[in-house]
């Protein structure tokens, strides 16, 4: 089977938990690339800590961003939007407050921006391993613009109750609500995931679901695991994630990512 669009998640499963990619990894994409298959990144990052991982793997392109929110096309000119789902400030007050309340860090995404109202190490930490750069506002509810993304940032069993709590009185209220990590929280629009992004992206190049791989680790990759032919997930992954997945291959540290694309495209 030729695959000519092959979706891959970035954190947890292409690159390793120290978040690097290795070499082998590396010329494994690029042969596949160069047999001419699409490989498009199809993560919860923003473009801005997306592209430095395709230029590593020496492409541009297409990229699914914001957990499906927002695609963008990134080559030498710059980063051209493509499409994003967005909703407004006002939708998503009452989470605000609550997380203020509660001392709950988080921050709020337009396509290309990352704001945020107070910043600690733990925080700045965080940021830099994944390459983010957030604004530093007073109040984001002032921004004035529609976002694609809300993001709660903290502890899993602080999470944990968030998410039931949220659920209970349905406070995202028309939006989605995500678990894009142990450590993440995303809020968004309801028809804003990786499968819709992927399912659009392959339809603007006439390719059928029976010709895109996706390969991802969590939750938030469930949408585009289900929408294409093939859907692996890496060995890492929660149990419920693996049985979902079409197939399984090894895990992020065992350079799972090469090791699907030579089984299953090479």
């Amino acid at each position: 089977m030729t695959y000519k669009l092959i979706a891959l998640d970035v954190d947890g499963t292409l690159l390793n938990d120290e978040h690097r990619l290795t070499e082998q990894t590396i010329q494994t994409i690029r042969e596949v690339h160069e047999a001419g298959s699409h490989i498009v990144l199809c993560t919860g990052r923003a473009p801005a800590s997306t592209v430095p991982i395709l230029q590593e793997l020496g492409l541009e392109g297409t990229m699914i961003t914001h957990n499906g929110a927002v695609t963008v096309q990134a080559d030498e000119r710059g980063q051209a939007l493509l499409h994003e789902f967005s909703f407004s400030l006002d939708d998503i007050q009452p989470m605000l407050n609550d997380v203020r309340e509660k001392g709950i860090h988080f921050d709020v995404c337009t396509p290309f921006n990352m704001y945020i109202e107070r910043l600690g190490e733990y925080e700045k930490a965080m940021y830099k391993k994944f390459l983010i750069n957030p604004k530093l506002v007073t109040d984001v509810s002032e921004l004035g613009m529609p976002i694609v993304k809300f993001t709660l940032f903290s502890q899993p069993e602080v999470l944990d109750l968030v998410e039931k709590d949220w659920s209970e009185r349905k406070l995202y209220g028309d939006l989605r609500m995500i678990r894009s990590g142990e450590l993440f929280i995303d809020v968004m629009s309801a028809e804003a995931n990786k499968g819709n992004a992927l399912k659009a992206l392959a339809a603007s190049w006439e390719i059928d679901a029976h010709e895109v791989m996706a390969i991802g680790n969590y939750y938030n990759d469930l949408e585009m695991m289900a929408f294409a032919g093939l859907g692996i997930a890496v060995d890492n992954s929660p149990e419920d994630v693996k049985q979902a997945a079409d197939a399984v291959t090894a895990s992020n540290n065992e350079e799972g990512v090469h090791h699907a694309l030579v089984r299953y495209c090479l």
